[in-house]
């Protein structure tokens, strides 16, 4: 299928540009959502008739978009979750999460993901407000406001938290062997004592 683009397009052009896309693309994306118009010469006469007007438009919506960009670009926002051990969430933060999280102007189909975030720690996701505009937030992903706080501060928990479960099993470790020892000691003392005991007397018979 051929195309005439009305708007930037990442990956296949710009404003203008006659591209050749796969039909289910063209017919399910580009036209639906009115970024681009079938490369006939009566669209393309239009979109000649209409450029001006377009790329002014166009440059207004980037110029809007900027600016509500510049107050979110960098900003972090913390989504708890529920996760195992090793920090794999049982669940995911999706494009519609990450939406939600940011709030307005950002909706669901700007989220730049290829697959949901599936662990804990900082991630970086773009967001497209416009075709030439992007921005990037952080989503801190945490299973408490204060595990959030942590990995915001440079913290990787699940390392931490491996460190504090050796440290706890060496020290488990440590204080079993130490109650065998006493154990031991006890139970071989006491037999030694008994060993005396019987032994007395008949030293005494000696004598």
């Amino acid at each position: 299928m051929e195309l005439v683009l009305l708007e930037r397009v990442e990956n296949l052009g710009n404003m203008g540009d006659i591209v050749k896309v796969k039909s289910g693309y063209g017919r399910n994306f580009l036209l639906p959502q009115a970024k681009a118009l079938r490369a006939t010469k009566a669209n393309l006469v239009r979109f000649e008739a209409e450029r001006e007007f377009l790329e002014k438009r166009n440059a207004e919506t980037a110029a809007n978009a900027q600016s509500e960009g510049a107050d979110i670009d960098g900003k972090a926002y913390v989504a708890i979750r529920q996760a195992g051990e090793t920090g794999i969430l049982y669940g995911s933060v999706s494009s519609r999460d990450v939406a939600e999280l940011v709030g307005d102007p950002v909706k669901r189909a700007m989220v730049v993901l290829e697959q949901p975030i599936k662990a804990l720690g900082l991630h970086d996701v773009r967001v497209k407000l416009h075709p030439e505009v992007s921005i990037n937030v952080v989503i801190n992903v945490a299973r408490t406001e204060d595990e959030a706080e942590r990995q915001a501060a440079g913290e990787d928990v699940i390392a931490t938290q491996q460190d504090e479960d050796k440290a706890g099993a060496e020290d488990d470790a440590a204080e079993r062997a130490e109650v065998a020892k006493e154990m031991f000691e006890g139970e071989h003392g006491d037999a030694a004592q008994d060993d005396l005991s019987g032994a007395a007397p008949e030293a005494k018979a000696e004598d």
